[in-house]
């Protein structure tokens, strides 16, 4: 289950995880103009954890989702005409 919320200078989604066990800590996403960071609590130091990527970071990241095994460098369309 997820939710989306439009704020001012972000779009933040959260993720919950239902069906795992043992179950995980809520996933938090901020999308920036210009970079996306992830957050989730780690109730064993009792501080949130978080990651920050660029935009072509998440652009590499949903690419890689649907490619096999390998190395990989993704090339700007190119412009004919």
């Amino acid at each position: 289950m997820f939710t989306i919320e439009h704020d001012f200078d972000a779009t933040v989604i959260t993720l919950m995880d239902e069906d795992g066990t043992p179950l995980q800590e809520d996933v938090t996403v901020h999308v920036f103009e210009d970079c996306v960071t992830i957050e989730q609590f780690d109730p064993r130091e009792d501080r949130v954890n978080r990651i920050t990527l660029s935009l072509g970071q998440v652009r590499d990241i949903g690419a890689a989702l649907n490619l096999p095994e390998g190395m990989y460098r993704l090339r700007a369309p190119s412009k004919s005409g």
